[in-house]
């Protein structure tokens, strides 16, 4: 038996599930080689972004107060409009998740009597209340915007004929939801939200469109504000924060809607004048810096997840073949038991933690129990090794993050040594 033969068993593997994984990985390696080319491709864009906004160590300086001529603040700034290749962009820790960065995004440029059009079907649940789908205090709908929904065809893909009879005189705005979310629907390509923009600012050049990036970042080597979405939103403890960033979220595209989040954020009069930093920045950069290697190893987890689960038995989505969109593996389980013993599985495998047991709750904002295994450094960091989903049919568990390859690896064999345990799974 190898030393690293030996580490897996000290750390609960059994050689049978180690086997079994080892033989899936060298099926990947050309997969995997491909992955880093592109991490490369990304890293260095950040980089150029990095050396043309002159970052320097001041950039990195405690301020504290109104946050007035933050140079640190307003360089990052500028460095995500670059990476994004868009006119502006907001980057601040009062953003304090992905939900409050979509939130702010669609209030700060919709206005009573204005039309909201999702043309990805149902949105992420907890963008339901804000929406007003489901009523919640100081929702879109309390404020006299409406709502319409297209969804998707059967087989995932855009309804074009359904948003061309959607969209009217009143609709303001467009909105696309890049990853799958709760759902076990295929996630969008960059490509793919291409068409759709184009589609639609055919139809009405004036409408924003706004792409919901979260667990998109550095997936591929462009983003949506590179094919015409007007906004991309996201979450700095996802994809962009690299696993640094300790809250925060990020909205980049034209200066004019950028310019009202900002107002929306702070106060009129006031925008990204004001919002001090608190000592994050140097966080913010080097999560962001990291970003692109980090986002690799995560996608790395997914295939592997894929491929593993596939080779099982297990619908999967994507499945192990396809093209990646997104950091999210899902994985149809088929029983809240074997969810549960995936997600202990998970929780086993993390750096902090792992000696805890996840149990389903009523998360706020669900409307169903969820369980979600996260032994992360920053709370709910999607981007560190975790699983999560609601209970309720099909039962499918979605898996995303790793900060490295190897911590991702060891989050996958140890899900299925516990449906192993569990006799859930034969090998």
């Amino acid at each position: 038996m190898s030393e690293i033969e030996k580490m897996y068993e000290e750390m609960g593997i059994c050689l049978k599930v180690l086997d079994f994984g080892s033989k899936i990985e060298a099926e990947l390696k050309e997969r995997f080689d491909e992955i880093d080319r592109r991490a490369e491709y990304n890293q260095l864009k950040v980089l150029h972004a990095m050396q043309k906004n002159h970052v320097s160590a001041d950039c990195f300086n405690y301020v504290s107060g109104y946050g007035y001529d933050d140079h640190g603040r307003d360089t990052l700034e500028k460095i995500y409009a670059d990476v994004f290749h868009t006119e502006s962009a907001l980057v601040r820790p009062q953003i304090t998740c992905g939900t409050h960065a979509l939130a702010l995004s669609l209030s700060a440029n919709l206005r009573p009597g204005d039309e909201l059009v999702s043309a990805s079907g149902k949105p992420y649940d907890t963008l339901e209340e804000v929406i007003g789908i489901r009523p919640s205090k100081g929702s879109l709908a309390e404020y006299g915007v409406s709502y319409k929904q297209v969804d998707l065809l059967e087989d995932g893909t855009f309804d074009f004929d359904s948003i061309r009879a959607a969209i009217t005189e009143k609709t303001k705005m467009v909105t696309v939801q890049r990853s799958k979310g709760y759902q076990t629907r295929p996630s969008f390509s960059v490509s793919q939200i291409g068409e759709v923009i184009r589609f639609v600012k055919e139809i009405k050049p004036d409408v924003i469109f706004m792409v919901d990036n979260c667990y998109g970042e550095f997936v591929e080597e462009i983003e949506p504000s590179d094919v015409g979405a007007d906004m991309v939103v996201g979450s700095l403890i996802k994809n962009p924060g690299g696993g640094l960033a300790p809250i925060g979220g990020y909205i980049a595209g034209k200066e004019e809607c950028i310019e009202n989040c900002a107002y929306r954020l702070t106060s009129p009069g006031l925008g990204k004048e004001v919002g001090a930093s608190l000592g994050v920045m140097q966080a913010f950069y080097q999560g962001f810096f990291l970003a692109p290697t980090v986002v690799a190893s995560a996608l790395k987890g997914a295939i592997f997840a894929a491929n593993i689960y596939e080779k099982l038995g297990y619908a999967v989505v994507p499945n192990g073949t396809e093209s990646r969109h997104d950091i999210i593996q899902a994985v149809e389980l088929g029983s809240a038991d074997a969810m549960i013993a995936f997600c202990h599985g998970i929780q086993a495998a993390a750096p902090v933690d792992s000696y805890v047991m996840p149990e389903p709750w009523a998360m706020p904002g669900y409307d169903s129990d969820v369980i979600m295994a996260a032994g992360a450094f920053v709370q709910g960091s999607s981007i560190e090794l975790s699983a999560d989903g609601p209970i309720k049919p099909p039962y499918a568990v979605y898996f995303q993050g790793g900060l490295t390859w190897p911590s991702a690896k060891l989050g996958i064999l140890m899900s299925l040594e516990h449906l192993v345990r569990a006799e859930i799974v034969q090998l």
